[in-house]
């Protein structure tokens, strides 16, 4: 079987528009370009993620997409991750981030899945007015890397538990596991001030 030659990828001058998918394997969101290490059909560009700095230009990239990637990278590869996500990102951009929620059995069940599991909590991290409350205990985020994004989430529920009302899904959701399956979380690059 004959390999594929893979080449090294150069960020093109003159170009705008940028929608990315990363970690994307062969299930690009068509009208994004996919991005992954590995190259298969479906993917545009091949980088590996985990390699920093990724190689588009600050500020360039209109829209990120990233399905159940996140929970492939330990809890300190997720750090150089968010400022990359946050440096190449257009003031305003959003990326769309889904991960199996921490509650259910696809967190864990994956071999290939690094800890720790991810809640909606978890993005937290990357808001800089929430680490700012939290004082001084989290400073390993901020240094070198200058992270802030405003966030919300939505949930994806197992077909049993979807179909019941919001109150159900609730107490189920707060009450045992697997009732929640995925994490539906879109970030936003919040402008930089003067002060940070």
């Amino acid at each position: 079987m004959k390999k594929k030659k893979i080449t090294i990828y150069k960020h093109p001058k003159e170009v705008s528009g940028w929608k990315l998918d990363l970690g994307c394997g062969k299930h690009c969101k068509e009208g994004f370009l996919g991005v992954d290490k590995a190259n298969v059909p479906g993917v545009n560009i091949v980088w590996d993620l985990k390699k920093v700095p990724w190689p588009w230009k600050d500020s360039s990239v209109d829209e990120i997409n990233c399905s159940h990637f996140l929970e492939h990278l330990t809890g300190e590869e997720r750090i150089p991750f968010m400022a990359e996500l946050w440096r190449v990102l257009k003031p305003g951009a959003k990326a769309v981030i889904v991960v199996p929620d921490y509650r259910s059995v696809r967190a864990i069940q994956d071999p290939t899945h690094k800890f720790p599991p991810i809640g909606p909590q978890s993005f937290m991290y990357w808001n800089r007015e929430w680490r700012d409350a939290q004082g001084n205990d989290i400073h390993y985020i901020e240094d070198g890397h200058p992270i802030n994004f405003d966030f919300s989430w939505a949930e994806s529920y197992d077909p049993v538990w979807g179909n019941r009302a919001q109150d159900a899904r609730v107490f189920g959701a707060n009450h045992y596991n697997n009732v929640v399956q995925d994490l539906i979380v879109t970030m936003v690059k919040k402008q930089e001030t003067a002060a940070g």
